[in-house]
């Protein structure tokens, strides 16, 4: 199921001030929190859609990145719970996978080739596109 707009989720117009985005919420939780409607099932799923729309209107990089991208810019990999990652934390998992930059690898101290650097500019669209290029990587042997 598609996410609905979070602008809509809250009833607020898309040039909303911080100060309507928070009052929205706060109507809006206190209709529907599960403490006060404990009988109504679809009250706890809205609750948490507003939950998480204030979420990201009401923090203004997220709200920025969504303005600009829509769901894609702030959802992430939150499997669509929490919907908190920043569109550079996407970024930082995909590419941090790629090349080296994952944790929780077991080790202590520096990774073998972590001293390694290759500076490469490649346009967003290309990456995109999936645009491949070659590098080559100094070895001893090869020195």
């Amino acid at each position: 199921m598609a996410k609905r707009d979070y602008y809509e989720v809250l009833g607020v117009e898309k040039g909303a001030t911080d100060a309507e985005i928070k009052k929205a919420f706060r109507r809006i939780a206190m209709k529907f929190h599960p403490d006060r409607n404990s009988d109504d099932k679809n009250s706890d799923e809205k609750f948490k859609e507003a939950q998480e729309a204030y979420e990201i209107l009401g923090d203004e990089e997220k709200k920025s990145a969504y303005d600009r991208f829509g769901h894609a810019g702030v959802d992430g990999n939150s499997g669509g719970g929490g919907g908190g990652a920043g569109f550079g934390d996407v970024f930082g998992d995909v590419f941090g996978d790629i090349f080296g930059g994952g944790g929780g690898r077991g080790r202590s101290g520096p990774a073998r080739g972590s001293d390694l650097r290759y500076d490469l500019q490649l346009d967003l669209e290309d990456a995109v596109k999936g645009k491949t290029v070659q590098i080559d990587v100094p070895t001893l042997s090869s020195l």
